[in-house]
C-alpha cells in the first residue's frame, strides 16, 4: 500500500509539474508570437497561420483576414508563418516578381482560403506581393521579427508593475499585518496593528536600513520589541526579526528535494539551535558540501531530515558571480508580514524597469561567468529543469508562479536575441546585412547559416538536458 501510495504522489507530482510549464510555455510563446503577428499585421504581412503548438491540429478557426489561428498537439512551442514563407521559421519563400505575376503558392494560397474561408476571400484576394515576408520592405520585416523579443519584455514589465501595485510597499511606521505560528519555544507576544519602533533598543529603519539594525542582534530565541499598540507604547517579546524561517524554497535546490515548506522553521542544524537566518548561512559556510541534519518545526509537529548543500552562483562585490554552497532556502526579511501602502504608479513603472534590465544583466553575466569558468555549467537549464521550477513555483503559490513566468519570459525575449541563425537576432543580423549591402544573403547562404544555427541551438539543448538528467540532478 505505501508503495501505491508513493507512486500515486509521483505522477501527481509529475502532472502538477508538467501542467505548470506548459501553461507557463503557453503565456510566454503566446505573448512572444502575438508580437511577430500583430507587428507584421501593422506594418501590412500578413499571417498565414498562428499556432500554439506544433504537430497535429487540435482546434482551429479562420479569422476574417484568412489567417489560420490553432492550438496543436505538442504545447511546447509556437510559431506565425507569414504569406510567402516556405516554412514556420520564416526561411526562403515566394513573393510576387512585381510585373503583376504570382508565384504558385500565392494562388494555391488563393483558392485554400476560398475553399476554407469565404467570409476572408475578399480580403485575401486583395493582397500582393508586398503583404508576404519576403515582398515587404526591410523596415517592416525587421520590425516584425524584432517584436517577439520586445514583447516578451513588455510582458514582464506589466506583470512586474502589477505585482508592485498588488503588494504594495511598506507603511511608516513598520506595522505587523499577519504573523506566522512559531515553536513554543520561542516567545511570539506581536499582534496584527502593533507598530514596531525597535528592538533590542534599535530602530528598525524598513527596509533601507533593516540589515544593520539586525547585524549584530544577540542569536537567542526572542527579544524584545518597542512597539506601539493602540496608541499605546509597550515592549513585548517578539523572535528575531529574521529567524530561522523558510519564507521561500528555491526550485531544484537542496530543500525542495528534501521537501521544505513555506512556514517552516529550523530548530536546530546538525544537533546545534539555530535562531537566526544568519545562524543557518553560518552552519552551511563551515560545513560546505557536506550532509546537514535538520530539525524541522511543522505546524506543531517536530521532524527531521538530512539534506546537503548545493553550489549556486552568488554575485560578488565586484560584479562576478562565485559558485557557493546553499540549502535553498529564502529569507526575505521581517518574519511578519508588514502593512503595506499603494505604491504610485510611476513608482511601479520605474521598478518594473529596473527589474526586467536587472534579469538582463545578471544573465548575460551568468553566462559570462559560465564561459570563463568562474561558476560551474549547473546554472544553465534545459527544458526538464524549467518544468520542475515552474512546477515547485506553481506549489508556493499564484504570485510566486506569476512572478516566475515574468522571470521565463525576459530570459526567451533575451535568447531570441542572440545573433544565431533561426531566432530572431539571427534574422536581425541578416536584415543588418541587407541594410548595409542593399541585397538580402544568397538562399544558398541562408541555408548553411541556418543548418549551422540549429546544430548550435541543438547542441546547447543536448547539453542542457544533460545536466537537468545526468550531471546536475
Amino acid at each position: 500500500m505505501d508503495i501505491l501510495t508513493n507512486l500515486l504522489a509521483s505522477f501527481g507530482n509529475l502532472g502538477w509539474t508538467l501542467v505548470s510549464f506548459v501553461v507557463a510555455l503557453s503565456i510566454i510563446v503566446f505573448i512572444h508570437e502575438y508580437g511577430h503577428y500583430i507587428v507584421g499585421r501593422w506594418s501590412g504581412i500578413h499571417a498565414e497561420v498562428f499556432s500554439i503548438g506544433f504537430g497535429k491540429v487540435l482546434w482551429s478557426r479562420t479569422d476574417k483576414r484568412g489567417t489560420v489561428w490553432q492550438i496543436a498537439a505538442l504545447p511546447f512551442g509556437g510559431y506565425v508563418k507569414f504569406l510567402g514563407d516556405a516554412n514556420a521559421a520564416s526561411v526562403g519563400g515566394d513573393a510576387a516578381t512585381g510585373d503583376g505575376a504570382e508565384p504558385t503558392r500565392f494562388s494555391e494560397y488563393l483558392a485554400e482560403t476560398a475553399e476554407r474561408a469565404p467570409h476572408a476571400q475578399a480580403y485575401v484576394s486583395a493582397l500582393d506581393s508586398r503583404n508576404t515576408m519576403l515582398g515587404a520592405p526591410l523596415w517592416a520585416r525587421a520590425a516584425t521579427v524584432a517584436a517577439g523579443p520586445i514583447f516578451n519584455f513588455i510582458l514582464s514589465f506589466f506583470v512586474f508593475a502589477g505585482l508592485m501595485l498588488f503588494q504594495g510597499q511598506p507603511i511608516t511606521p513598520l506595522t505587523v499585518s499577519t504573523v506566522p505560528s512559531f515553536p513554543p519555544a520561542i516567545t511570539q507576544e506581536l499582534l496584527p496593528g502593533d507598530q514596531v519602533l525597535a528592538v533590542e533598543g534599535r530602530a528598525l529603519d524598513y527596509p533601507e536600513g533593516f540589515s544593520a539594525a539586525v547585524a549584530d542582534l544577540p542569536s537567542q530565541p526572542s527579544l524584545a520589541y518597542d512597539i506601539r499598540r493602540d496608541g499605546e507604547r509597550m515592549t513585548v517579546r517578539g523572535p528575531q526579526p529574521q529567524p530561522a524561517l523558510v519564507q521561500s524554497v528555491t526550485p531544484r535546490s537542496a530543500a525542495d528535494d528534501a521537501g521544505l515548506k513555506i512556514g517552516d522553521v529550523i530548530v536546530s542544524m546538525n544537533g546545534t539551535p539555530v535562531y537566526q537566518f544568519g545562524d543557518m548561512v553560518d552552519v552551511v559556510t563551515v560545513t560546505g558540501a557536506a550532509p546537514i541534519a535538520l530539525e524541522v518545526w511543522r505546524n506543531g509537529e517536530l521532524f527531521t531530515s538530512t539534506l546537503t548543500p548545493r553550489l549556486a552562483a552568488i554575485p560578488q562585490p565586484d560584479g562576478s558571480l562565485k559558485d557557493e554552497p546553499k540549502l535553498g532556502i529564502g529569507n526575505g526579511g521581517l518574519f511578519f508580514a508588514p502593512a503595506t501602502r499603494t505604491v504610485g504608479l510611476w513608482d511601479s513603472v520605474t521598478l518594473a524597469a529596473q527589474q526586467v534590465w536587472f534579469i538582463i544583466v545578471q544573465s548575460l553575466n551568468g553566462l559570462k561567468q559560465m564561459i570563463i569558468g568562474n561558476i560551474n555549467t549547473c546554472n544553465l537549464s534545459g527544458p526538464v529543469g524549467i518544468a520542475e521550477t515552474a512546477g515547485s513555483m506553481a506549489s508556493q503559490g499564484a504570485m510566486s508562479f506569476i512572478t516566475l513566468i515574468a522571470v521565463l519570459s525576459t530570459a526567451v525575449g533575451l535568447l531570441n536575441l542572440f545573433p544565431i541563425p533561426v531566432l530572431d537576432g539571427g534574422h536581425l543580423v541578416f536584415h543588418a546585412y541587407e541594410a548595409v549591402t542593399g541585397k538580402m544573403p544568397s538562399e544558398g547562404a541562408l541555408r548553411i547559416f541556418m543548418a549551422i544555427g540549429l546544430a548550435l541551438i541543438g547542441t546547447l539543448m543536448l547539453f542542457a538536458i544533460g545536466n537537468d538528467l545526468l550531471f546536475c540532478p
